[in-house]
C-alpha cells in the first residue's frame, strides 16, 4: 500500500450522495426554568432518601430500645419476684431502697407490664411491694425502718416526685393507707426525739407538694369522690366490701386535709395554695356530703377546714372563679353536675358544711365557731356569680320553665331534673326559720358590741361586724336562684320562711325607712283631715261589723270574727269613678306629702343597696299580705300600724309610676315585678276597705294629667313590648294616666276604627253575623252558633228569635234584640239553677264557677263562652247587672275572702291561726279533702304533703297554702276559661286598668243613685212626644221625687239593670227613650177628673219607656211604682 508524501494533502474524491448520520436526531436545547426545575426536583429526591433513611433507622432505634427495655423489664420482673419470694431474706432499708424499689419502679412503669398478659403479675407485685413498705415502716428496728432515710443524712435524703397515677382499684386501699403514713411521721417507728425535727420538715415538705397544683393530688381526689354516687346507693349498689370502700374514702379524705392540719398551718403558715385547690376540685363536687359516709362529715365541717376555705375564696375570688370556669370547660366529669354550674355546687356545699340541722324538727345550729360574718359574704360572693352564670345562658333557664316538678326523684328521671332536686335539697337550711334568727341575733349583738366599743376605745376591734344589709344580700341572691331553679313552686319556701320570721319584716323597713325618709325622719306628719278621714273610716267599718256579729251572735267566738271579716264597705266615698278625683282635693299639700322624693327617679337611680332591701321587702310583704286577716291589719295593726302602710304604699307608688312614666326599669325588671304585685296587693286591699287617702295614690301625677286618647295610646304602646301574658304584674294606673273608663272607651273607640279600616263589619249590614235562637234554649243556641267565633264575635250580630211555639217572631235587629239576647243568655247562664256558676255566698252577690262545672263534658268550654259573652256586652256598651268574683278576673285573693267562700273553712284556720296549744296535737298533715261527685278526693297542699305534720313552726304556711288551693289553685281552670274568653274581645292590657270592682263597675254600671239630670239631657222621645210635652214633664218631677232604690228600679224596669253607665248616660246603648203611648178618654171622663188608667211599660232591649199620657203627677207615680215593683215590662202593655 502505497503512502501519500508528507506534506501533500490528498483531496477525496466528489460525494455522490448526502451523508447519513448513525447517531440519531440531534438534542434540542433546554430552557434555564426547565433546568432549574429538574435540578430542584432531583434535590428533593435526594433530601427523601436521606430522610426515609434517617427515618428507618429511628424507627429501628426506638423499636430496638422498646424490645430491649421490654426484654429487661421481664427479665428484671423475673428476678425481683424471684427476690422477693427468697426465704429468710434481710428486709433492711438499704436493701429495701436498693434491691427492692429500684428495679420495681423500672419495670412497673413500663406499658408492656400493664399488657393483659402482664397485668395480673403486675398488680401482685405492687401489692407485696406496698406490704414490704409498710411493714418496713412499723418495724422499732432503725436499720429496717425505711423512713430513717429521711432523718438520716443529706446524701440518704430524697426528693419526692410526681408520678403518673393508675386506676388500680384492687391496690388502692394499700396505697392510699401508705400515702397516709408517708405523711405521718408520729406512725414512723423508731424516730428518735432528736430526728423529730427532721421528720418534721420532711413531712411539711411533702404535705407542701400535696397542696401544690403541680401534684395533680386533688385533681385525683376530685376524680375519686365524684364517681362514689349517693352513699346510701353506694352501700347497696358497690362491689367493693364496706370495710375497704370506707377505709379507702377516709384515707382520701385524710389526705386532702393533711394540708389544713400541718405543723406549718399551726404556726400560720400560709395555706392559700391548699385552700385554692381544695376549694376548686373539691368543694365544687356535686353533692359532695351525700358522696361521703356520714363519719367522716364532722371532718370536714371542722371549723379548720371550713375557715381557710372561705377566707381564701374572698381573698381571691376572681382567679378560683376564673379555675371553677377552666373546670367547667374542660368537660370533666363531676358525678351528676347535670345543669348545674359548679360554681352552684359549691354554694350548696358551702351552705351544708357550715350548718347542722334536722329536716324533720326543723332546728338547727351553725357549726362550733363558725364566723357567719364571714359564711355570709362567701355565700352572697358565690351566689352572685352563680346568678353571673345564668345571665350569660339564659337558654339554660328556658328549659327549666317547661320542666315538670322534681319534687320526687324516680328511677326514669333525667339527669337534669335530679341534679336541681339535689341541689335545692342542699339549700334547706337557708329557708328554715332557725338560720334566719341566729343571723338576726348576731346582727343585734354586734351592733350592741359596737355601741359599747365606741364608749370604749382600749376594746375596739377592726374585724367587720355582720350587718342587716348583709343579710338582706344574702336572702336577695337567694330568692332569685329559688325562683330560676325551682320552677314548681319557685321562691315560695324562702318567702314563707321571710314572711313568718316575727320581727323580720319590721327590721327591715326600719332600715329602708331610713333609707328612703332620711336618718332624722320617723314619722309622716299626714294631713289632719285625710289622716282622721281614714282612720275613722277603718274604725266605723270595723264597729260596725263589730255590732252586726254581736247582734247576730253573741256566744261564739269564731262565728263572730267571721261575720266582723265577711262584712264589706258600700259606702260611696270608697270608690267612685265618674267624678275626677283630682278635683276633689281640699288643697295642694296632700299630693305633695304623698310623692316621695326618694324615688322619683324610678328605679334606674336608685343605689344597689336600696334596691336589695325593696326587692326583698315588697317580695315578702306581697307574700304576707295574702295570708295577713284583717283583724290583723286594721284592728290589730301586724306587723304595720295603718301610718306605716300608707307610708309603704306611698313609697311604692312612686317609685313604680315614676319608672312608668321615663320608660325605665328593663334593667331592674326583677325590682319592678315584686313591687308592682305589693303595690297591687295594698291597692286591691285598700279599694275593699279603705286605709289610705285618694290623694296618696294621685301624687305622683299632680304635676300634670295626660289628654285620654294620649294616654290611650301610650298604654297600648307600653303593654305591646310585653311577651305572652304579662299583664298582671302592671301596676293598677287607673288614677295616674286619668279616669279610666274614659280611656276604655277610647280602646274599644280605636279599636272599631281600626277594623273598619281592615274592612271589617262593626254596625248592622250586609256582612253581619245571623244567628237564630230558640226562646227556650237560648244558652244552647248561642253557645253552638257563637263559641266558635273567637275575637270575630266583635262584629255586630244579627239576631232572629224563634218563640216558643216554634215561630218566627216579627222584628228587625238594629241593636235592640242583640241586646235583649246578651242579657237573657246572662240571666239564664249566670242563673246558679243552670250549674255553671253560683254565688260566693249569702252575703256576697259575685258570681264564682260551680264546683259542679267540672263534672260536666264542656263545662269550661261553656265558661269560656261566657267569658266571651261578658266580653261583647262591654265592647258594645251592654251594661249586665251581675258582679265577678276577683278571683275568677285573675286577681289573687285574700285569706279574708275564704270567709264568703267556705265559712266552716275560715272559722277553722283562724282558730288554728291563733291557737296557743301545740298545733301538732291536733294530728293534721298538708292535705286536703274534697268531696265531688260523690267521691273523696285528696290533695297534697304541697310535695310529700301526706308525710308532713303541722307544727307550730310552719301552721301559717298551712293556714296560706290552704287559702292558697280554695281561692286560687282550685278555681285556676274556670279562671283561666273565662280570662281567655273575654280576652278575645277584650285585651287583657284594658282590663289591667282595673282593679275588680271597678271592673264590675265598668260591667254592671255605677254604684248607689243615679243623677236625674244627666238622664234627662241623654233621653230621647218618639211617638210625638217631646220635652216640653206635658207628661213628660210631669215623669221628671215625679222621677226627681222618687228614693235612690225606687229610682234604681226604674232603670231596671227599662234597661234590665238597676245602674247607670259609668261614664254617665251619654254612654248608655240603645239611648234612653220615652215613647209616647196615646190613651183617649172620654169627655165626661177628663170633666169629672178622671186620668188614664194604662199602666207604663218597657221595651228593654231597646231601653224604651212606653209612657202613657197622664194628667196628673199623682197617676203617674202611682202607675209607674206599681209597674216597676211587679217587675214586668211587655204584659203591662
Amino acid at each position: 500500500m502505497s503512502v501519500p508524501p508528507a506534506g501533500h494533502r490528498q483531496v477525496p474524491p466528489p460525494l455522490l450522495h448526502a451523508m447519513v448520520s448513525l447517531r440519531g436526531s440531534s438534542a434540542r436545547e433546554i430552557t434555564r426554568d426547565a433546568l432549574l426545575q429538574k435540578v430542584s426536583e432531583e434535590r428533593q429526591l435526594r433530601s427523601h432518601l436521606r430522610r426515609a433513611a434517617a427515618a428507618a433507622l429511628s424507627i429501628q432505634r426506638v423499636w430496638r430500645r422498646y424490645s430491649v427495655i421490654r426484654i429487661v423489664s421481664e427479665q428484671l420482673h423475673e428476678e425481683w419476684e424471684a427476690l422477693i419470694n427468697q426465704p429468710d431474706i434481710n428486709l433492711t432499708k438499704q436493701w429495701i431502697s436498693s434491691m427492692m424499689l429500684r428495679p420495681f419502679l423500672f419495670f412497673v412503669t413500663q406499658p408492656s407490664s400493664w399488657y393483659k398478659g402482664q397485668q395480673d403479675k403486675t398488680l401482685n407485685s405492687i401489692s407485696a411491694c406496698f406490704k414490704i413498705i409498710l411493714n418496713s415502716i412499723n418495724s422499732m428496728d432503725a436499720s429496717k425502718n425505711l423512713c430513717s432515710f429521711a432523718v438520716g443524712t443529706p446524701e440518704e435524703r430524697c426528693n419526692h416526685s410526681c408520678c403518673k397515677d393508675g386506676n388500680m382499684v384492687q391496690i388502692t386501699d394499700t396505697a392510699m393507707r401508705l400515702a397516709v403514713s408517708l405523711t405521718d411521721c408520729k406512725t414512723w417507728k423508731k424516730i428518735t426525739s432528736k430526728d423529730t425535727r427532721a421528720a418534721d420538715a420532711s413531712v411539711e415538705s411533702l404535705i407542701e407538694f400535696i397542696g401544690a397544683n403541680q401534684s395533680g393530688t386533688y385533681s385525683c381526689l376530685r376524680r375519686y369522690i365524684a364517681n362514689l354516687g349517693s352513699h346510701a346507693l353506694e352501700k347497696k349498689n358497690s362491689s367493693i366490701s364496706t370495710d375497704d370502700q370506707f377505709l379507702i374514702t377516709a384515707s382520701a379524705v385524710t389526705i386532702a386535709l393533711r394540708p389544713f392540719h400541718s405543723m406549718r398551718a399551726g404556726r400560720g403558715a400560709d395555706l392559700n395554695g391548699a385552700s385554692k385547690e381544695y376549694f376548686t376540685l373539691i368543694l365544687t363536687i356535686p353533692d359532695l356530703c351525700k358522696r361521703l359516709p356520714p363519719l367522716l362529715l364532722p371532718a370536714i365541717k371542722h371549723i379548720s377546714i371550713l375557715q381557710p376555705s372561705l377566707d381564701i375564696l374572698l381573698i381571691s375570688k376572681d382567679k378560683i372563679f376564673e379555675e371553677i370556669t377552666k373546670l367547667e370547660k374542660s368537660g370533666v366529669s363531676s358525678g351528676g353536675s347535670g345543669t348545674i354550674p359548679y360554681c352552684g355546687w359549691a354554694l350548696g356545699n358551702l351552705v351544708t358544711l357550715a350548718t347542722e340541722h334536722d329536716d324533720l324538727s326543723n332546728s338547727g345550729c351553725f357549726v362550733q365557731g363558725l364566723d357567719c360574718c364571714l359564711y355570709v359574704d362567701a355565700i352572697n360572693c358565690v351566689s352572685q356569680s352563680l346568678l353571673k352564670f345564668f345571665e350569660e345562658n339564659k337558654e339554660m333557664l328556658l328549659s327549666f320553665g317547661d320542666s315538670v316538678d322534681t319534687s320526687f326523684i324516680k328511677e326514669n328521671d333525667t339527669s337534669d331534673s335530679c341534679s336541681r332536686t339535689l341541689f335545692m335539697d342542699l339549700l334547706k337550711p337557708i329557708y328554715q326559720q332557725w338560720h334566719l334568727r341566729k343571723l338576726l341575733v348576731l346582727v343585734k349583738e354586734d351592733a350592741v358590741c359596737k355601741r359599747q366599743n365606741n364608749h370604749d376605745p382600749d376594746t375596739q376591734t377592726h374585724s367587720r361586724s355582720l350587718k342587716l344589709l348583709d343579710i338582706v344580700c344574702f336572702y336577695y341572691h337567694m330568692l332569685r336562684i329559688f325562683s330560676l331553679l325551682n320552677p314548681s313552686i319557685g321562691s315560695l319556701p324562702i318567702l314563707n320562711m321571710l314572711s313568718f320570721t316575727p320581727g323580720f319584716l319590721v327590721d327591715l323597713w326600719g332600715a329602708l325607712e331610713i333609707s328612703i325618709f332620711g336618718q332624722a325622719v320617723h314619722k309622716l306628719q299626714e294631713p289632719k283631715h285625710e289622716r282622721e278621714s281614714a282612720t275613722s273610716s277603718s274604725g266605723e267599718h270595723v264597729s260596725s261589723m263589730r255590732q252586726r256579729r254581736n247582734f247576730k251572735d253573741t256566744s261564739n267566738k269564731w262565728s263572730n270574727v267571721f261575720q266582723k271579716i265577711t262584712g264589706k264597705s258600700n259606702d260611696a266615698e270608697d270608690t267612685n269613678l265618674v267624678d275626677n278625683p283630682l278635683n276633689s282635693e281640699q288643697n295642694g299639700e296632700a299630693l305633695i306629702l304623698w310623692d316621695i322624693e326618694a324615688m322619683r327617679q324610678g328605679s334606674e337611680c336608685i343605689g344597689k343597696d336600696l334596691m336589695q332591701m325593696l326587692y326583698l321587702f315588697c317580695a315578702t310583704y306581697g307574700h304576707l299580705l295574702l295570708v295577713l286577716d284583717d283583724i290583723e291589719f286594721y284592728e290589730k295593726q301586724v306587723p304595720f300600724t295603718l301610718e306605716q302602710q300608707r307610708k309603704i304604699a306611698s313609697s311604692l307608688n312612686t317609685l313604680v309610676y315614676s319608672t312608668f312614666i321615663q320608660n325605665g326599669g328593663s334593667s331592674r325588671k326583677p325590682l319592678i315585678d315584686v313591687t308592682v304585685r305589693c303595690l297591687n296587693l295594698l291597692y286591691e286591699r285598700d279599694s275593699r276597705h279603705k286605709f289610705c287617702p285618694i290623694s296618696l295614690w294621685l301624687a305622683p301625677a299632680r304635676n300634670g294629667r295626660i289628654p285620654i286618647a294620649a294616654a290611650a295610646r301610650a298604654h297600648e304602646a307600653a303593654f305591646a313590648t310585653l311577651p305572652g301574658n304579662q299583664f298582671s304584674g302592671i301596676p293598677i294606673r287607673s288614677s295616674v294616666l286619668t279616669t279610666i273608663p274614659h280611656m276604655f272607651r277610647e280602646f274599644i273607640e280605636l279599636d272599631k276604627a281600626s277594623r273598619r279600616v281592615t274592612g271589617e263589619v262593626s254596625g248592622p249590614g250586609p256582612g253581619s253575623i245571623e244567628i237564630v235562637i230558640r226562646r227556650g234554649h237560648i244558652v244552647e243556641d248561642g253557645y253552638r252558633q257563637l263559641n266558635c267565633l273567637g275575637s270575630k264575635l266583635k262584629s255586630c250580630i244579627h239576631v232572629s228569635f224563634v218563640s216558643e211555639c216554634g215561630l218566627p217572631e216579627a222584628g228587625l235587629d238594629y241593636g235592640g234584640l242583640s241586646k235583649e239576647f246578651l242579657t237573657d243568655l246572662s240571666k239564664a247562664a249566670f242563673s246558679p239553677e243552670y250549674g255553671l256558676f253560683s254565688q260566693a255566698s249569702a252575703s256576697d252577690s259575685s258570681l264564682i264557677p260551680s264546683n259542679s262545672a267540672k263534672l260536666l263534658d264542656n263545662g269550661i268550654d261553656m265558661i269560656e263562652f261566657l267569658g266571651r259573652v261578658v266580653g261583647k256586652a262591654l265592647y258594645e256598651g251592654i251594661l249586665l247587672d251581675y258582679c265577678f268574683s276577683p278571683k275568677l278576673l285573675g286577681r289573687y285573693s285574700f285569706l279574708d275572702e275564704l270567709s264568703t267562700l267556705d265559712s266552716e273553712l275560715y272559722r277553722s284556720l283562724m282558730q288554728l291561726k291563733h291557737y296557743e296549744g301545740d298545733v301538732e296535737d291536733l294530728c293534721l298533715d298538708f292535705t286536703l279533702t274534697e268531696e265531688l261527685g260523690g267521691r273523696r278526693i285528696v290533695h297534697e297542699l304541697r310535695p310529700g304533703g301526706k308525710n308532713i305534720s303541722v307544727t307550730n313552726e310552719n301552721k301559717l304556711h298551712y293556714v296560706h297554702a290552704i287559702a292558697d288551693y280554695k281561692l286560687n289553685r282550685q278555681i285556676l281552670p274556670f279562671a283561666n276559661a273565662f280570662y281567655r274568653g273575654l280576652g278575645d274581645l277584650i285585651l287583657p292590657s284594658w282590663l289591667s286598668l282595673f282593679n275588680a270592682n271597678e271592673f264590675n263597675q265598668l260591667l254592671s254600671g255605677g254604684l248607689q243613685d243615679f243623677d236625674v239630670d244627666d238622664l234627662r239631657n241623654n233621653t230621647k222621645y218618639t211617638g210625638g212626644y217631646t220635652e216640653s210635652s206635658r207628661s213628660v214633664k210631669l215623669f221628671w218631677e215625679v222621677i226627681k221625687g222618687f228614693k235612690p232604690t225606687e229610682r234604681c228600679m226604674l232603670l231596671k224596669f227599662v234597661t234590665s239593670c238597676s245602674r247607670a253607665p259609668l261614664l254617665g248616660f251619654k254612654y248608655l246603648q240603645p239611648s234612653f227613650t220615652i215613647h209616647k203611648v196615646p190613651c183617649d178618654v172620654t169627655l165626661w171622663a177628663t170633666i169629672g177628673g178622671q186620668d188614664v188608667d194604662r199602666l207604663p211599660s218597657a221595651s228593654t232591649c231597646y231601653n224604651t219607656l212606653k209612657l202613657p199620657t197622664y194628667k196628673r203627677s199623682s197617676t203617674l207615680r202611682s202607675k209607674l211604682l206599681y209597674a216597676i215593683s211587679s217587675n214586668t215590662g211587655f204584659e203591662l202593655s
